[in-house]
């Protein structure tokens, strides 16, 4: 396992997160506390120190569970949880980024997770309701109680991540050192404006779903597709033929390489960037012990660039448009730099 600092902090994180949204049985699909431990222990054996949950996974219990799994290593780690998603389904309040419900659900994480401190808090989700500079002067004053150590975002656009960082820099709050997005083969739109905007403000990228609900595993083929759509777990659009045909290529590019489909198309996002770290989120064992095997894994520019151009997105307007021979012809003229 290798190590890099969150953002434009010096806090050391592990090249890859433990992700615990499998943690309790709640929700029909997940681990109980006994496996759960299990992959726990597994993963701090294999190096990692980055723990990922959120206030609203499996109800709650996530958090519950790993309150006693963290407790003999809590200087070691760094704990992650989240706010934003509604813990009542008929409350009012019990939900979104305003200052009451970032506080509330602070505490009851804090409580759940039987720690006073959160090394790592995120806002789950933007839910454009509440104003900017409500959320970044409730989270610095959160900083400041010694209550959370680091922020960070996710699922929100680029452009708000950027405004609430500069208004952070302008009025000396404390900035997001992380945003958490969908990022795998199989989701590459986050290029066009979430990822430049990390890379240009020095942000970490946590890349959540980086196998595609298990699609880019090779375990959801066309015959598979056919003889029981109804039972397949990720949603329809992540199954549409386009992905079935990137996972069959990634399953053949693996087995040239002796590795498998998991490994392989982790490791594309880890070589991503220095700071774009995947989430792992197995439920078994074996599929943490896999998924762990990609540190020894290291992909050559030929095999990057075959995956670029199967996985290859339209970056839309304005990209395209400003970097198109004409337009670049129009701006610079004959003598372009570099010439």
């Amino acid at each position: 396992m290798r190590y890099t600092t969150l953002g434009n902090s010096g806090l050391r994180v592990s090249e890859l997160c433990l992700g615990t949204m499998t943690f309790g049985t709640e929700w029909g699909w997940g681990a109980d506390a006994a496996v759960s431990a299990r992959l726990f222990e597994q993963y701090l054996a294999a190096g990692g120190n980055f723990i990922d949950t959120a206030n609203y996974y499996t109800q709650g219990s996530s958090e519950r569970i790993l309150s006693a799994l963290i407790a003999p290593y809590r200087e070691e780690l760094v704990v992650a949880t989240k706010f934003s998603l509604n813990m009542d389904r008929k409350g009012l309040n019990t939900g979104g980024n305003h200052r009451k419900n970032i506080r509330q659900a602070l505490e009851a994480s804090l409580k759940r997770l039987q720690t006073d401190y959160i090394d790592l808090y995120w806002l789950h989700a933007w839910d454009f309701t509440t104003g900017i500079e409500e959320v970044m002067r409730t989270l610095d004053d959160l900083v400041s109680s010694g209550k959370v150590l680091y922020i960070g975002i996710s699922d929100t656009p680029a452009w708000i991540v950027s405004q609430a960082n500069m208004m952070a820099q302008l009025r000396g709050w404390t900035p997001f050192q992380a945003i958490q997005i969908e990022y795998s083969l199989i989701q590459r739109t986050v290029e066009r404006e979430l990822l430049p905007m990390a890379e240009s403000l020095g942000l970490s990228v946590l890349a959540w779903s980086p196998l595609g609900s298990g699609v880019l595993t090779g375990k959801y083929n066309q015959e598979a597709v056919a003889a029981d759509a109804g039972r397949l777990k990720p949603d329809s659009r992540r199954l549409a033929a386009r992905n079935l045909e990137l996972a069959a290529e990634v399953r053949r590019l693996a087995a040239d390489l002796g590795c498998s489909s998991a490994q392989l198309a982790l490791r594309w996002v880890m070589q991503r960037g220095p700071h774009v770290i995947p989430i792992l989120g197995a439920r078994k064992p074996e599929q943490l012990a896999d998924n762990l095997a990609v540190t020894q894994l290291t992909l050559s520019p030929q095999v990057l660039e075959r995956l670029q151009e199967a996985s290859a997105v339209d970056m839309g307007f304005p990209l395209d448009f400003l970097r198109s021979d004409n337009i670049r012809d129009i701006i610079f003229g004959e003598k372009r730099l570099g010439s």
